[in-house]
């Protein structure tokens, strides 16, 4: 296994592309060119970073290690975010793919009063290399059975026990998603031996999650193939989780879940890739 440096390292280039952010409804606020360059220095010990936005450098950090509330996948993929959900106090996450010479990074921000208050996608590639983007998803693009893997990872706050040692936990996943006769979303997600199923109300971009009306969550449908799966409100005693989905090709999809428990700690971080069977 990769160190959770060498993961980082898997970032490293100048990455060309738009910070656009959406309203809690998906309304498309502003859109805002980037250019992020992650330079290693020292043999690769320390990483400078450069963003700048609409040509103004606007943030610049040194890393020499990695940690906090950010976990990284060998692929580069990862998160980052509040470790704890604390009363009265804002929230959020990032949920960041790689992809060849993509990546795909979704914030998800929640107000002190625990509301979904916006988000912002973030579309790049690799400066020199084709901007190929996918068209906005649509409900008909997850339509299907999908078989994947689940890798899951976990923040240095989980006790192990020594015989289950930092390995990753994998295994297998299926979703279905079809529409009923009302035009109804059902979905239904396997993991491992877990069946859950759940229902929907669809409109337009918007797929809620609407059976217990005091745990609602929302799948935003944005451009790029992109999908963001929020709570419309994160409650304290209430484990949530956060999640960013990637149609990367018409029958390959990543997701990325961030999971917290009724502590409100951050738990574990899962990337699914799946293909449409």
């Amino acid at each position: 296994m990769k160190s959770q440096w060498e993961c980082f390292l898997q970032n490293l280039g100048v990455w060309e592309g738009s910070f656009t952010r959406f309203s809690p409804q998906g309304t498309l606020l502003n859109d805002t060119p980037s250019r992020l360059s992650l330079e290693g220095f020292n043999n690769n010990q320390t990483v400078r970073l450069t963003l700048s936005r609409s040509g103004q450098d606007d943030v610049k950090r040194e890393f020499s290690s990695v940690g906090g509330g950010v976990l990284f996948f060998e692929n580069g993929s990862f998160s980052e975010g509040l470790i704890q959900l604390g009363p009265f106090s804002e929230f959020g996450g990032e949920l960041a793919f790689v992809h060849e010479n993509r990546r795909l990074r979704l914030v998800q921000l929640f107000d002190k009063n625990g509301q979904l208050n916006g988000l912002t996608l973030i579309r790049e590639h690799l400066a020199g290399t084709p901007a190929a983007e996918r068209p906005p998803l649509q409900i008909d693009d997850l339509l299907g059975e999908w078989l994947g893997q689940a890798v899951t990872i976990y923040p240095d706050l989980r006790s192990r026990s020594v015989s289950e040692g930092d390995s990753p936990d994998i295994y297998s996943t299926t979703l279905k998603i079809q529409l009923d006769d009302t035009g109804r979303l059902i979905q239904s997600t396997s993991f491992g031996e877990r069946t859950i199923t759940s229902t929907a109300t669809i409109k337009g971009s918007i797929v809620l999650f609407d059976q217990d009306p005091q745990k609602q969550v929302q799948v935003l449908l944005l451009p790029d193939g992109a999908s963001a799966t929020s709570p419309l409100k994160v409650q304290l005693r209430q484990p949530l989780f956060l999640e960013a989905g990637w149609l990367i090709q018409p029958n390959l999809r990543q997701r990325m879940i961030r999971s917290y428990n009724e502590k409100g700690e951050w738990v574990s971080l899962t990337l699914v890739t799946e293909e449409k069977v």
